[in-house]
């Protein structure tokens, strides 16, 4: 879920968070970047992947080995919580039970998973690229009107405070410091992090799939050059 108080809560909620000002919102160039941008699954999907009644909560990756775990990307706050669920949903209709999950190296959001009845690396590779989701009701509900669930908020468009199209949301990372929003560009170009805070973003209309945001003029500019002299 996505809010904006200062606790990330467990599950796919995060909060939009209090304005602190001086910020910047560009990633560094080592941050890691999710890696697909919107949750269309690519293969079949039974009709979960637009029911409003389903969030999606992540997407197999690679194989990984010989013995039948899959990379993961997770959507949730804590990116183990996808683990808590029970059973997912994967948007070609099969039912996914994970049995196991640890970090992967390279981005905190990225897990290596074991899931039932995946033994082997053709199994595994037979689950690249598939959305898992969860019915929503067993998600609850968010606590307050500050609060929503992060897989909500991946795909909408982002707009200015006039209605120009600005981008569309990628992803709701946390790298530590209080939740994001990745913003691929509508002009194309590389994406953006922008503070999920009130200053930010002012406005957030899930029924209408709109964020109003209210960005700093660089925003999409290049990081500068680390001056190899500095102190």
């Amino acid at each position: 879920m996505a809010r904006r108080p200062d606790a990330r809560p467990p599950g796919g909620r995060v909060p939009r968070g209090p304005d602190r000002g001086g910020t910047d919102p560009r990633r560094g160039a080592g941050a890691p970047a999710p890696q697909r941008a919107g949750p269309a699954p690519a293969r079949g999907e039974s009709g979960i992947a637009t029911d409003p009644g389903f969030v999606l909560l992540g997407e197999f990756g690679r194989a990984h080995g010989l013995n039948g775990e899959v990379r993961l990307k997770s959507y949730t706050a804590d990116p183990t919580a996808i683990g808590s669920y029970g059973p997912l949903s994967g948007a070609d209709g099969r039912v996914i039970e994970i049995e196991s999950l640890r970090s992967a190296a390279g981005a905190p959001d990225l897990l290596i998973a074991r899931i039932a009845g995946i033994s082997s690396r053709n199994g595994a590779e037979s689950l690249n690229r598939l959305a898992l989701y969860v019915a929503r009701e067993r998600l609850g509900a968010p606590e307050d009107e500050d609060e929503f669930f992060a897989a909500d908020l991946v795909g909408l468009a982002v707009v200015d405070r006039n209605g120009s199209p600005i981008g569309t949301v990628r992803a709701v990372p946390n790298y530590g410091g209080g939740d994001l929003l990745e913003i691929v560009p509508a002009k194309g170009g590389s994406p953006a992090l922008l503070p999920f805070t009130k200053t930010f973003v002012p406005e957030i209309d899930i029924a209408g799939r709109r964020i109003v945001v209210d960005p700093p003029e660089d925003l999409f500019a290049p990081a500068a050059p680390r001056d190899p002299d500095a102190a």
